[in-house]
């Protein structure tokens, strides 16, 4: 039995056997049959193509195309075209027609931020950043214990000269440490507080460089009313304030500020900045002042740092050599304070700013904005010395330091002038 299309929808597309071919299956491009079964015979088509009169008609112009083409075996609506699917490598085209969307749809271009819009963001930060700066000084300022009376005047006291004067005092005070800490430090047991180390810092008017002037602890000096002692002695018997006496009345320099930290303040400080890079120009063993260091440049943490500032070992002269390392440490404190690692970083300049307010005390009349210019004046590389000296003499029952008077008086004379000190009088270490 010959098949034909009747039994041709009846099969199922995958038996096995290959169809007959349609009689269109023969058309070439042209339209013209490339074979003709023979009309009436066996096989031949019991059906006819329509003529072009049982032809369908074409719908009109005014008429809306119908929905009745089928998309993979699917009626589908709608009288969009029909869109191939697209492998996921497949770009998109790159016309302005836009980008094709996750769900089909068509994306817009991408919108461009605006400089204007930039520029806002960035004072937004910039005004912020000011506010919380601001905040943060007021902060400091109120935070600042103030001393009263330290400046106060008194019957000879020298004149106001040009230029700010400060003088920066370490105490040996334990106030703040625990007995453990006190072991740890090794800062002994001693009652009472005396002045561990006292420098005179000039910040002149005119574009010099400051000097920092190393004032030894061991200096036989004139107390008012108490007579010859060392300098320090000041200080026990008479609090800052007599020992801002005593510093005028042989210097001749009126003291703008007085500024005063302890032990525990010292530890403090330097641990909040993450320790200070120190070159140590000979090894040091002081199980006295708790320290054992290496030759070399190295970070010291807040205890070694104490202890190395306040080490006798070393140098055929001890006082001289710990002012060198005082005069050293302060520098390399303040330009690790001030540098952007420190200042712009809210994690560390915060703490810092705390430590520092809870470690000093200053005089009553210095807030702030004072510390401020203390800090840029000793992160602009002073000059530093100390007061020239020559022999001991005997003061307040022991050996003491005895000042060249010549070149001592020259050195404080350049400072009152608000001039640079002569280079024969400045300490080459």
């Amino acid at each position: 039995m010959t098949e034909d299309d009747r039994t041709r929808a009846m099969r199922s597309p995958g038996d096995g056997r290959p169809l007959p071919p349609r009689p269109s299956d023969g058309l070439r491009s042209g339209g013209a049959p490339a074979h003709r079964l023979p009309s009436g015979g066996p096989g031949a088509p019991t059906h006819q193509l329509p003529t072009a009169a049982q032809a369908p008609e074409s719908p009109r112009a005014d008429e809306p195309p119908r929905a009745s083409s089928r998309v993979y075996g699917r009626e589908r609506s709608g009288k969009s075209p029909v869109r191939p699917f697209r492998s996921r490598g497949d770009e998109p085209p790159g016309g302005s027609g836009g980008q094709e969307g996750r769900g089909g749809g068509l994306k817009g271009p991408r919108r461009r931020i605006s400089w204007k819009a930039i520029v806002a963001v960035v004072a937004g930060l910039l005004v912020v950043l000011l506010v919380a700066a601001i905040a943060l000084f007021f902060v400091i300022d109120s935070r600042l214990a103030g001393i009263d009376g330290v400046l106060d005047d008194y019957q000879g006291r020298p004149a106001d000269t040009p230029g700010t004067n400060w003088l920066l005092v370490g105490s040996d005070s334990r106030k703040g440490l625990t007995a453990a800490q006190r072991k740890k430090l090794a800062t002994g047991r001693a009652a009472g507080q005396r002045t561990d180390s006292m420098m005179l810092l000039h910040i002149p008017d005119g574009s010099d460089k400051p000097t920092l002037v190393s004032l030894p602890r061991d200096s036989a000096v004139t107390i008012p009313g108490k007579g010859r002692n060392k300098l320090n002695a000041a200080y026990a018997i008479g609090g800052p304030k007599l020992l801002v006496q005593t510093v005028e009345t042989v210097t001749g320099v009126h003291i703008d500020h007085y500024m005063e930290i302890g032990f525990a303040g010292f530890v403090g400080i330097v641990d909040a900045i993450g320790g200070v890079e120190i070159n140590v120009r000979a090894a040091v063993d002081d199980p006295k002042a708790g320290l054992k260091l290496k030759k070399g440049v190295q970070v010291l943490n807040g205890s070694q740092a104490l202890g190395y500032v306040r080490t006798r070992k070393g140098g055929a002269l001890p006082d001289f050599e710990r002012t060198k390392r005082q005069r050293q440490f302060l520098g390399a404190v303040v330009k690790k304070a001030a540098s952007p690692g420190v200042l712009l970083n809210p994690f560390t300049s915060v703490p810092l700013a705390f430590s520092a307010t809870d470690a000093v005390e200053v005089d009553s009349g210095t807030g702030a904005f004072n510390l401020l210019s203390l800090g840029l004046a000793m992160g602009d590389s002073p000059v530093t010395t100390v007061v020239p000296f020559g022999g001991t003499e005997i003061a307040g029952g022991g050996s003491a330091v005895k000042w060249d008077r010549t070149k001592a008086l020259a050195l404080f004379d350049a400072l009152k002038a608000d001039k640079p000190v002569p280079k024969e009088i400045l300490d080459a270490g």
